[in-house]
């Protein structure tokens, strides 16, 4: 009988212990396939425009004789309704350096760029939920261009945002 106890304690708590681990991967599941469609929600948001009065589209760059990079044609742009959270204001053109769905995090990333020199700024896009961190901003779009391929070499993925 006292063989029987201890065994059927032993099932127990063996069933006990794999409940708990099934929710928990659950739980990381839900959570990481809810970060998926967010992101895939932002890869579709992006679709550039294609007439040139509202967002040019890729373009190509040729090198001058005097080694500076001249826009030839078009270069991608996002347009998106965004508003300043934290900064001075923006223009036309912005360099997008990074996006986070946590304010904090996008203001630890400003904070880092104004260190840096940059006259940072914190955008918010209420139809995503994502905040932006904008590392310049342009009248001009050749000038944001330049910044933007400049900013490359430390922020290999950023982008140029024109605001609605």
């Amino acid at each position: 009988m006292r063989k029987i106890s201890i065994l059927c304690m032993g099932l127990c708590a063996a069933v006990a212990l794999s409940s708990c681990s099934g929710s928990k991967e659950s739980a990381y599941k839900k959570a990481y396939e809810k970060a998926k469609a967010q992101e895939m929600a932002n890869a579709t948001a992006y679709v550039p425009a294609t007439t040139p009065t509202t967002a040019p589209v890729e373009g190509t760059y040729n090198q001058s004789s005097a080694g500076e990079s001249r826009e030839v044609a078009n270069a991608t742009v996002r347009q998106e309704s965004v508003t300043v959270i934290n900064g001075a204001g923006l223009r036309d053109y912005s360099v997008v350096v990074g996006s986070f769905g946590v304010r904090a995090n996008a203001e630890g990333l400003q904070s880092k760029l104004k260190g840096a020199g940059y006259e940072a700024q914190v955008a918010y896009n209420s139809s995503l939920g994502m905040y932006r961190v904008i590392a310049t901003t342009y009248a001009s779009k050749a000038d944001a261009v330049n910044s933007r391929n400049q900013l490359r070499a430390n922020y290999p993925d950023a982008w140029l945002l024109y605001k609605k």
